[in-house]
């Protein structure tokens, strides 16, 4: 007995001396990376995050743009300490994301798994609605523990706008009905890996484009055909986001760089990064391009593709230049993301 343990120690003893602190005084998730990821998209994310790194090391700020299901992928996990860490500044995302970082906060017991989602049938998919199942690749969102609990919090907090004259954004509706804990007694998953409620603790900028497309936006349109809500306008639109965008986007890159990492494709990153352009050609002042900018995409470059459009492209449209420092990782992003935020919260002070 004595012996096996010594010799567990000695395997021990080999392994940390394997993963020993490198050149920079440094260990963990960073070292690894940046011993096996030498090569091809592997060393594409390693000069990410050393440029993402370096950008904040800079006085530079960063928008995070939040496309596909990266909430329900419960990106929250890593997120929600680069909010807290302060390495993010701004978030842009669609009204999915928005959305299911606080399904999965509320109703995560009753999600279902289906790890063999390839072999399905119709028949398979039609059994799943009718226990009113919603799929996301692997993923079930349950709609009556999710959807429908969520639903009658957030539409008091509609009515109550709405009968007040008071006109909010969607994230603004979703920060109020996390603060005031109007939902807490219903957590499912420790709150400190919900995204959405480190950025409404914060109180940090979120733009959401076309949220009418979502669940919520749906159903707010369903309650304003019923009559629930007299005036549509009381959810702000899209324009007005645009302009907010502006109005922040002027402010803080009078002092700052401001960086743009895109997670996916789509509204959520063709949105924002518009406001550029936008200010400079459209309102005609003299405005700071994005000074770095990142796209982990599975979107291969093609004919007319804009989400696998490489960034060299974006100088013509006048939103890079040709300093801004650009990355593209064609990749998972549910891979990628949590990689490059772990080496971000590590290398980052």
């Amino acid at each position: 007995m004595v012996g096996d343990q010594h010799a567990a120690g000695s395997r021990m003893e080999g392994s940390t001396e394997h993963l020993s602190p490198n050149r920079e005084g440094m260990s963990g998730v960073a070292h690894f990376l940046e011993h096996h990821f030498r090569h091809f998209n592997a060393a594409a994310l390693i000069d990410a995050a050393k440029g993402y790194v370096s950008h904040l090391e800079d006085g530079g700020r960063m928008m995070v743009t939040l496309a596909g299901a990266m909430s329900t992928a419960e990106l929250g996990l890593s997120l929600a300490e680069m909010i807290r860490a302060g390495h993010v500044h701004a978030i842009a995302c669609t009204g999915a994301n928005l959305e299911e970082d606080v399904f999965n906060l509320v109703a995560h017991d009753h999600y279902v798994r289906i790890p063999k989602y390839r072999d399905l049938t119709v028949a398979d998919e039609q059994a799943l609605l009718e226990r009113h199942l919603n799929r996301v690749t692997d993923t079930c969102i349950p709609e009556e523990e999710a959807i429908r609990r969520i639903e009658d919090v957030v539409l008091r907090a509609w009515m109550e706008a709405d009968q007040s004259g008071e006109r909010l954004f969607p994230h603004e509706f979703l920060y109020r009905i996390l603060l005031d804990g109007s939902l807490a007694h219903h957590y499912q998953i420790d709150p400190a890996d919900s995204w959405l409620l480190a950025a409404a603790e914060k109180n940090l900028p979120i733009i959401v484009p076309g949220w009418e497309d979502s669940t919520l936006g749906n159903i707010y349109a369903a309650h304003c055909m019923q009559g629930d809500i007299a005036n549509v306008h009381t959810v702000r639109s899209g324009i007005e986001y645009m302009m907010w965008l502006a109005d922040w986007y002027t402010d803080v890159s009078r002092d700052h760089k401001v960086g743009f990492f895109q997670i996916g494709g789509g509204i959520a990153g063709d949105f924002p990064i518009c406001v550029v352009p936008m200010l400079e050609q459209d309102l005609l002042r003299q405005t700071r391009k994005w000074a770095y900018f990142c796209q982990i995409s599975d979107s291969t470059t093609s004919f007319g593709s804009y989400s696998g459009a490489v960034p060299n492209e974006k100088i013509t449209w006048g939103k890079l230049d040709e300093s801004s420092e650009s990355h593209v990782i064609e990749s998972d992003a549910t891979i990628v993301a949590p990689l490059i935020f772990a080496w971000v919260l590590e290398r980052s002070v």
